[in-house]
């Protein structure tokens, strides 16, 4: 009896795990087609919203590192001044992972579709979420 007891305890504690990591990689996908949605329009303001609004936001990009949700968004427009320049990005993701309750990792390749005359772009990232008043925010963007 108490083994019986003991695997149905496990069993639901797996099956409430499971559905709680796909509950919030769901919310990760919604927020990352938030993201490319905003992108695709143009709008980097939008975009940015996805991001954790703090100083100690870090974004890794070719050129280094930039500290702050502020540098990131001036970082995002001065590289892509143009709705030209932004192209048509797309995620492809890679994986997920559930670091803790409140923190995710995701892996993935992005693609910027643009003009002939600018070129595609495209490379991978690993972003780290973090779960801050409840809403997934990105606190870590590491993107080449």
């Amino acid at each position: 009896m108490k083994k019986t007891l003991l695997l149905f305890a496990l069993v639901l504690t797996c099956t409430t795990l499971s559905f709680s990591q796909n509950k919030d990689f769901n919310k990760i996908k919604k927020l990352m087609a938030i993201q490319s949605d905003c992108w695709n329009k143009g709008d980097i303001d939008c975009f940015m919203e996805t991001y954790w609004k703090s100083n100690e936001l870090q974004f890794i990009g070719s050129k280094g590192v930039t500290y702050g949700w502020k540098n990131t968004l001036n970082r995002y427009k001065k590289n892509y001044p143009t709705k030209a320049d932004m192209g048509q990005l797309t995620f492809d993701i890679i994986n997920m992972d559930k670091r803790s309750r409140k923190v995710i990792s995701v892996v993935g390749k992005w693609h910027l579709k643009r003009g002939a005359d600018l070129g595609d772009l495209e490379g991978h990232f690993l972003l780290i979420l973090k779960k801050i008043k409840g809403n997934w925010v990105i606190v870590s963007d590491h993107s080449s």
